[in-house]
């Protein structure tokens, strides 16, 4: 839609990247983008203040730490915990390296290389590194057990520290360490020397960005070759079902996401980096037919993903149910990295979209409002009554770790990343994909942004000259507009000016459940710009295990808890209560009780205060 001449005659808005991009999106650098206030500077701040250093401190007591010290033959002892234990460690540092780029600190980058020297000291000398092997196997037990050992998977995120860790302090002793491992991997697989894949995913996505760091193309060819490699039967001569692993179709041949949630999404983000610098558009393709599987059938509202506590796997279409959803929280993180991928290759703001939807519900839903306890599992319904029978069951509360810690280091890195996901470029324009207060600089223009977003729909940008930007424009804002002429949701609307201002509409929406997903079918759930509510029992008088809510429209409110947040007020009945004997009755759909206010938050913030009942989906009055 093209605006008249007699408004703004420079804006213009598209579904298509075709009309305005033609091609791929290039991200922004290091100190091009910066967040600095607004929703996300908090949690940012937070971030490098608390949760990084903290989380050193956990990786200490947990023993991940001592497994590095004793692999370079620092003191004695046995190999403690996972056999994944290092990848926390490289989670660490990466989060720690983004952290020192985003604000620089002599005690941060003295932390960072202290442990990055005994990262060196640790590895062998043909560049063979994992320490937990190292300890409990020795030489001869390398990848004797590939497909749970995750060796690979420590590789990977290793590799994506290291280059984290050259591009924001400049040091390259963690990538002479990535550099030598990385030729170790390129001369022990590959067809003509050892046929096999890692369990779980990451080297592919970590082995393009070192190519990208280095422009070794024996690092893309191997990541290439490790993608192509799924699907083959590699993992079922193991003994182990390949589904699981995301090894039961080749991934050019694969229409939908199967199996452990986070390996699947890491698999498909690496196989999209790959696409990337190859020019594999019949990837691609297959990349596009997968992630949208995933989003129409196997994505909560919450843009949380996987859906079986066993396996912590997706399940099959419309198989999210509220109560029982996994949705962990490095699955999320997946998502966003995937989305991300396929958004730089297409253009298209439906993965921007996606994005936002991930990241202020499945993703945020992961860490406290003070920044340093964590769900690991992030459900859509607790029950006030709920037991927790294992350590990660969200009714025991936020919890400051895990036996399996992989969640938190990767939200600490995805937090001190955030930046990089908020434009990107053309050659003829700067494209703005998520809204944050800041600073954007391209060449030689500098957009500044001021914006209360998500809480208020006004985002004002200005710059010293017109420079041409487009906007991402949600498909939930019908009736958006900038500069005062409403533009098409779903899109980029194209502007060239000095000032921008765009209106997102933020009336609040009620949205129901697909019928094809029995466990919610009749349900409905509230939403708020690109926020998901929640309905906690803190907020609410009646038993929230037992409420209906009525058509009418909510109401936003602001309110100064949980950090200050917009809270939506509607009309609901409380349930009649415990019912005596058999407890199914001929109207199953029983709501007659008294009519009460419903107040509900945004879902990331629940569980701040205390733990009680919670539910995202309510049944219809």
């Amino acid at each position: 839609m093209s605006a008249s001449p007699e408004t703004v005659s420079t804006v213009s808005t598209s579904r298509s990247p075709a009309a305005t991009t033609k091609g791929r999106r290039h991200p922004l650098g290091l100190g091009q983008v910066t967040i600095t206030g607004g929703f996300w500077a908090p949690r940012q701040a937070r971030n490098g203040a608390d949760a990084i250093p903290s989380g050193q401190d956990q990786l200490e007591n947990a023993g991940n730490l001592q497994n590095l010290r004793l692999a370079a033959g620092i003191g004695e002892g046995e190999a403690i915990g996972p056999v994944f234990a290092d990848s926390d460690v490289y989670k660490w540092l990466e989060a720690a390296a983004w952290e020192y780029g985003r604000n620089p600190d002599d005690g941060l980058l003295a932390r960072i290389r202290d442990l990055t020297a005994v990262v060196a000291a640790a590895q062998r000398e043909d560049g063979y590194l994992d320490s937990v092997v190292q300890l409990r196997y020795g030489d001869e037990g390398r990848y004797q057990q590939l497909v749970w050992s995750h060796e690979h998977y420590c590789a990977g995120h290793l590799i994506q520290a290291a280059v984290a860790q050259v591009r924001c302090t400049g040091d390259r002793a963690l990538l002479d360490v990535a550099i030598k491992l990385a030729d170790h991997l390129v001369a022990t697989f590959g067809d003509d020397r050892t046929v096999d894949v890692d369990g779980h995913p990451v080297i592919e996505m970590a082995l393009v960005e070192l190519y990208r760091e280095t422009g070794t193309a024996a690092y893309l060819d191997l990541a290439k070759w490790f993608v192509d490699a799924r699907g083959h039967g590699i993992i079922e001569r193991h003994g182990h079902s390949p589904a699981y692993f995301s090894d039961r179709v080749p991934v050019r041949e694969a229409t939908s996401v199967e199996g452990h949630s986070v390996r699947a999404v890491y698999l498909a983000a690496g196989a999209a980096d790959v696409a990337l610098e190859t020019g594999d558009d019949e990837l691609l393709d297959a990349l596009k037919r997968q992630f949208d599987h995933m989003w129409s059938t196997k994505t909560y509202v919450t843009g949380g993903l996987g859906a079986r506590w066993e396996g912590e796997a997706f399940g099959d279409e419309y198989e999210l149910p509220a109560d029982r959803a996994y949705a962990e929280t490095c699955a999320a993180i997946g998502g966003i990295q995937w989305a991300w991928r396929m958004l730089l290759a297409t253009g298209e703001a439906f993965y921007a979209d996606a994005i936002e939807r991930m990241l202020y519900n499945g993703f945020l839903a992961g860490v406290s409002l003070s920044g340093t306890e964590y769900f690991y599992v992030n459900p859509l319904q607790l029950r006030g009554a709920a037991y927790p029978d294992t350590g990660r069951s969200p009714a025991h509360g936020r919890r400051g770790w895990f036996d399996c810690a992989c969640c938190p280091p990767n939200i600490m890195r995805t937090l001190s990343s955030l930046d990089g996901y908020v434009a990107t470029t053309t050659p003829d324009a700067v494209q703005v994909h998520q809204y944050v207060a800041g600073v954007i600089r391209s060449g030689d223009s500098e957009l500044r942004v001021e914006t209360n977003y998500p809480w208020e729909g006004a985002v004002r940008i200005t710059a010293d000259a017109p420079v041409a930007v487009e906007l991402r424009i949600p498909a939930w804002a019908v009736g958006a507009t900038v500069n005062g002429e409403q533009v098409e949701a779903g899109g980029y609307a194209r502007v060239e000016a000095a000032e921008i201002d765009l209106r997102l509409p933020l009336d609040p929406r009620i949205v129901a459940a697909d019928p094809r997903i029995d466990a919610v079918r009749g349900c409905v759930a509230l939403e708020r710009g690109p926020l998901v509510y929640a309905v906690e029992q803190a907020d609410n008088e009646a038993d929230v295990d037992d409420l209906h809510l009525l058509p009418e429209a909510p109401v936003a409110r602001a309110a100064e808890l949980l950090d200050g947040v917009t809270l939506l007020a509607a009309r609901g009945k409380a349930g009649t209560g415990h019912r005596e004997g058999w407890p199914f009755t001929v109207d199953a759909a029983d709501s007659t009780g008294a009519e009460v206010e419903v107040v509900a938050i945004p879902y990331y913030a629940w569980a701040n205060r205390e733990i009680g009942a919670m539910r995202v989906w309510l049944p219809r009055a």
